[in-house]
C-alpha cells in the first residue's frame, strides 16, 4: 500500500492529526496508519494500548463522528489503523472546515467554504433564493426571447403559447416557495448586478504584456445576453477580422474561430463562481485568454476536459436553463468542442489550465511565431518560408529555392515536411510547375 489520497501514514499520533480525520470525513473518507514512517515501514508504538482508548474519544469529542480505530500487530510490531468514513453533513474541527483534496490537507474558507456547505445540503449557489428579488425585477423581453430560442431549438415546444412569466420560471426550476433563485436573477434579471455586483465581463486589449493595458470595456446584462453582446463587443473593438470576396460578396472572417470563442465564453458564464470576480477577457496580439473563478470537482481534471466527460456545471440550475435554450447543444462536451474548431482552423491546441483560483482558456491567433516555429522543430529554410508567407501569402517551389539558395529536392522535401509532418502549409493549384503554396486557416 502507498501514501495517496485516501492514505496517510504517521510515526507518532499528534491531535493535530484530527484536522487529517476531519479532512477525510468532509471529502471520501480515508485511512490513517499511526506506528508507520513515511515509507510505508512498521516502526512500532510503545502506548499503543493507551492510543487506542485516547483516539476514540478525542475523535468524538472534537469531531462528534465515529470512527473504526484498530490495533495491529506484526513482526512484533504494534500499529493502529483508524478508518474514517465519508459524511453526508459537514465535519468541523475547533469551528474550522478542513477537506482532503489531493494528498494534502486544506482548510476551507470564503467562497470555497460556501459551496462546500451548500454542497452539503444538497443545494447549489445558483439553486439557492433571492430574498431580494421580486417579480418585478425579471425582464419580459428576456423572456419572450428565451420562449423563441426554445420553441425553435425543440427543448421546450409546449412554451410558445405559455404568457405567464411565474410558470415560466417555475418549469426552469427558478421559483421555490413563490421566492425567485439566484439562477432566475442572473437569466432573466433586469440588472443582475444590483444583485451581484461581479456579475459581467471585462474585456481588456493588452500591448506585449499584461502590465501595457490600451483600453477595456465592462459588459452588462442578464448571462443570456452576456455572450451576445461580448461577442459583438469583440469584434467591433477588439479583434480585426480578415476581409476577401467570393465573387462580389465581400466575406470577413474571424482571426479566431467564432465558435470556439462562443463556447469559451459560455463556459465561463455557465461554470463560474458569482460571487467571486467578475469574467475576464485578454486580449494579446497573439492570443486571446478568457478567465472565470471557479474550481474543477474533485474527480475531474484538466486532462478529462479534452475529452468527452460527464457534466458536473458549477450552477446546474444555469447549465439547464442555457440547455433548454439552445445555448448549450451538448453535454460535457464544450471543451471538446473549443478545441476541436481551434485545430479545425489550423491554430494550436487551446491551453486549458487552472490559474489563478479560476478556470483559464488561451486560444492562440496561430502558430507561426518564430518562437513556435522553432520549438515546432522548422529548419531556419522553413521558418524563412513561413515569414515570407506572411505577407506574400503563398509560395511555389522554385520561389522557395531561391528564397533559400537550394536545390529542387531539398525545396520538395522542405515543402513536403511542411504540409504532412507540421501541417502549417496546403498545397493549391495543379500538381507540378502549378502548384502553389499557402498557409493552411489563410
Amino acid at each position: 500500500m502507498q501514501e495517496s489520497q485516501n492514505v496517510e501514514w504517521k510515526e507518532i499520533w499528534k491531535d493535530d492529526y484530527l484536522k487529517w480525520i476531519c479532512g477525510f470525513a468532509n471529502a471520501s473518507g480515508g485511512k490513517i496508519y499511526i506506528g508507520k514512517n513515511d515509507k510505508g515501514e512498521i516502526i512500532g508504538l510503545s502506548d499503543s494500548k493507551k492510543l487506542l482508548e485516547d483516539i476514540p474519544n478525542k475523535i468524538q469529542n472534537h469531531l462528534g463522528i465515529l470512527c473504526d480505530v484498530v490495533l495491529h500487530s506484526e513482526n512484533e510490531k504494534q500499529y493502529i489503523e483508524i478508518i474514517v468514513k465519508p459524511y453526508e453533513v459537514p465535519i468541523s474541527y475547533h469551528g474550522k472546515y478542513y477537506y482532503r483534496s489531493g494528498s494534502t490537507k486544506q482548510e476551507l474558507k470564503g467562497n470555497v467554504l460556501n459551496d462546500f456547505l451548500l454542497k452539503k445540503a444538497g443545494k447549489t449557489w445558483d439553486d439557492i433564493i433571492e430574498p431580494k428579488a421580486k417579480l418585478e425585477d425579471i425582464d419580459i423581453k428576456a423572456i419572450e426571447t428565451f420562449k423563441e430560442s426554445a420553441f425553435n431549438n425543440k427543448r421546450m415546444p409546449y412554451i410558445k403559447n405559455e404568457e405567464n412569466t411565474k410558470v415560466i420560471l417555475d418549469n426552469l426550476l427558478l421559483v421555490e416557495n413563490n421566492h425567485l433563485k439566484r439562477a432566475a436573477v442572473l437569466l432573466f434579471g433586469k440588472k443582475p448586478n444590483r444583485f451581484y455586483i461581479n456579475a459581467f465581463v471585462k474585456i481588456g486589449r493588452f500591448g506585449k504584456t499584461s502590465d501595457e493595458l490600451l483600453f477595456q470595456e465592462i459588459i452588462e446584462g442578464n448571462i443570456f445576453e452576456l455572450a451576445d453582446k461580448t461577442l459583438d463587443i469583440l469584434d467591433k473593438k477588439f479583434l480585426i477580422a480578415k476581409i476577401s470576396y467570393e465573387g462580389l460578396h465581400r466575406v470577413e472572417k474571424w482571426e479566431y474561430p467564432y465558435k470556439a470563442i462562443r463556447e469559451t465564453i459560455i463556459n465561463a458564464i455557465v461554470h463560474r463562481d458569482y460571487m467571486g470576480a467578475p469574467i475576464q477577457i485578454s486580449v494579446y496580439d497573439d492570443k486571446i485568454i478568457v478567465w472565470n473563478e471557479g474550481v474543477l470537482p474533485d474527480d475531474l481534471t484538466i486532462e478529462d476536459l479534452k475529452r468527452q466527460h460527464s457534466s458536473r456545471p458549477h450552477n446546474p440550475i444555469v447549465a439547464s436553463a442555457f440547455f433548454k435554450g439552445g445555448l448549450i447543444e451538448a453535454w460535457g462536451r464544450g471543451t471538446v468542442k473549443i478545441i476541436n474548431e481551434c485545430i479545425k482552423a489550423g491554430l494550436p491546441e487551446p491551453l486549458i489550465e487552472n490559474a489563478f483560483g479560476g478556470i483559464q482558456v488561451t486560444l492562440f491567433k496561430n502558430q507561426l511565431d518564430k518562437s513556435k516555429l522553432i520549438e515546432l522543430g522548422l529548419n531556419n529554410r522553413q521558418i524563412s518560408a513561413v515569414e515570407y508567407l506572411k505577407e506574400n501569402l503563398k509560395i511555389s517551389n522554385s520561389e522557395y529555392q531561391k528564397l533559400n539558395s537550394i536545390s529542387k529536392a531539398t525545396a520538395t522535401r522542405d515543402l513536403t515536411e511542411l504540409v504532412d509532418k507540421y501541417k502549417l502549409l496546403k498545397r493549391h493549384g495543379e500538381v507540378g510547375v502549378g502548384t502553389v503554396y499557402v498557409l493552411i486557416g489563410s
